[in-house]
């Protein structure tokens, strides 16, 4: 488990609005970025990679970290009409690994993977890229097939061991692999249909409201679980597809 310290523990759940806690990284961000689900799409990666959890508040509250669109800061992201920066002036080592991260390929990906109607709503800003370390995941490989196997092989086929106990519309774990941004989509599955329906993911998701409870038994995975699972994702190897189609 991540060793966070304990004013990091006390954090509320990441996207959720609260009081800036001295103790730790705090983001203020305007209304339409936190209002369409953008960043709590790109958090959790970040979080992953690097044990840094992020509390996002009101644009006007103070923060060591500021999402602002008026050019002070570092240029990250861009939605046509709008460059947004990000001012890291107050944050310290964990802002400037966020912006660090922002302006990777991997943060790059998990920008444009934000596509809530299908296509990408925001795009990076062209900026110097920092050594991608995508593919270094530390978790445990062994726990991460277990886990996999527990919660993702009621519906995909992770392994040959539930090969005949999945669903045969979901795609394989071999299949996913082939994907160039695999990894954005295992690390914010939770983002995408139908996973948020049953899923919680502790300090991220918010509890399931009264009046809408899960429709099947809750998956309930930890951010170190989904690393894990990432770490044993990285040594499946992707599904061979034979050739390209081609249209006759």
């Amino acid at each position: 488990m991540r060793n966070f310290a304990l004013a990091a523990i006390m954090f509320l759940a990441i996207g959720f609005e609260a009081a800036a806690d001295d103790g730790g990284l705090t983001l203020a961000a305007p209304e339409s970025l936190r209002a369409d689900g953008f960043l709590k799409y790109v958090m959790p990666r970040f979080s992953l990679k690097t044990g840094i959890r992020i509390e996002i508040l009101d644009y006007d509250a103070p923060a060591k970290l500021r999402i602002t669109p008026d050019g002070q800061g570092r240029p990250v992201f861009e939605d046509g009409s709008t460059i947004w920066h990000l001012d890291v002036a107050n944050g310290g080592e964990d802002a400037d690994a966020f912006a660090d991260w922002l302006s990777s390929e991997v943060g790059h990906r998990a920008i444009e993977g934000f596509q809530p109607n299908g296509q990408p709503v925001y795009t990076p800003v062209s900026a110097k890229v920092v050594e991608d370390t995508d593919a270094a995941f530390e978790g445990d490989a062994v726990l991460g097939k277990e886990m996999a196997l527990l919660h993702c092989g009621r519906c995909h086929q992770v392994t040959e061991e539930n090969r005949m106990n999945t669903i045969g519309s979901t795609p394989s774990f071999g299949l996913l692999r082939t994907f160039p941004d695999w990894d954005v989509r295992f690390a914010a599955f939770f983002t995408r249909p139908p996973h948020g329906a049953f899923t919680q993911v502790e300090d991220v998701t918010e509890p399931f409201g009264i009046t809408r409870p899960s429709p099947i038994v809750p998956m309930e995975i930890t951010l170190d679980e989904l690393d894990a699972i990432l770490a044993f994702v990285t040594s499946i190897p992707p599904a061979d597809l034979g050739a390209p189609l081609t249209v006759q």
